[in-house]
């Protein structure tokens, strides 16, 4: 088995080794041809290079909400697809109970810690500004306000991303402190994880800049449609067992 795949690897950079000195013999006929026509400019001013750090250095805040944004909304489905998964006994044919438990309690951290930094980020920002008042207060911005059925509903997208945080953070903090002290008030409590998962897909949805259009969005519902059908699944199985 070494012996063939030691004969693929020096026949692909023999390959590699003929076409490069092909392309050197093509490449230096072409020069003797046409080295009387090139002509060569220089242009002065900034790089893209440059142009480029300066537009990052300009805009890191932004580019770190963007971030900070889809890391929590990627997290926030493995978090819900291993939850269920536990409870229907599916990530535990994948992973033994202790690694499963683990990677869901990491998986909410993420979460959690990627929703602060998309907080703090937008804060920060110097394009859309935003106060901690706007932040942390529902319907106190007035940013993309909504208006459906003729009713103005205001910064409605804007009010399910903080009202998703707060109940986030309890979520989190009772897993934290209560799992094992208050079993029952941490599962009543554990039920908001369905309405963050809510709430999260419209506000990402209506104001996500990357899931505005194109294929990230597509996923986006694709992945709450594998939601959906996974809670499904799971309140069949509790009505049967």
């Amino acid at each position: 088995m070494r012996k063939i795949v030691m004969l693929v690897m020096v026949t692909l950079l023999a390959a590699v080794l003929i076409n490069s000195g092909r392309a050197m013999v093509y490449a230096e006929e072409g020069e003797s041809s046409t080295a009387s026509k090139v002509q060569i400019q220089t242009i002065t001013g900034p790089t893209v290079a440059t142009k480029l750090a300066e537009r990052v250095g300009k805009s890191w805040s932004w580019y770190l909400t963007r971030a900070s944004g889809l890391v929590a909304a990627l997290s926030l489905i493995l978090l819900m697809i291993s939850g269920i998964g536990q409870v229907t006994g599916f990530m535990f044919r994948i992973l033994d109970p202790i690694t499963s438990w683990a990677s869901h309690r990491a998986l909410g951290l993420t979460f959690a810690i990627s929703v602060i930094i998309h907080i703090v980020s937008i804060l920060l920002d110097k394009f859309v500004h935003f106060s901690i008042a706007n932040v942390l207060i529902p319907f106190s911005s007035s940013y993309r306000p909504v208006k459906l059925f003729g009713i103005n509903f205001g910064s409605l997208y804007v009010a399910l991303g903080i009202s998703s945080f707060y109940m986030a953070m309890m979520i989190t903090l009772t897993s934290l402190l209560w799992i094992d002290k208050k079993p029952k008030l941490w599962k009543l409590v554990h039920w908001l994880s369905y309405v963050v998962m809510f709430e999260v897909f419209l506000h990402a949805l209506n104001l996500g800049t990357d899931l505005a259009a194109g294929f990230l969005r597509w996923a986006w519902i694709a992945l709450a449609v594998a939601i959906i059908a996974s809670i499904i699944h799971r309140l069949i199985r509790a009505r049967t067992t």
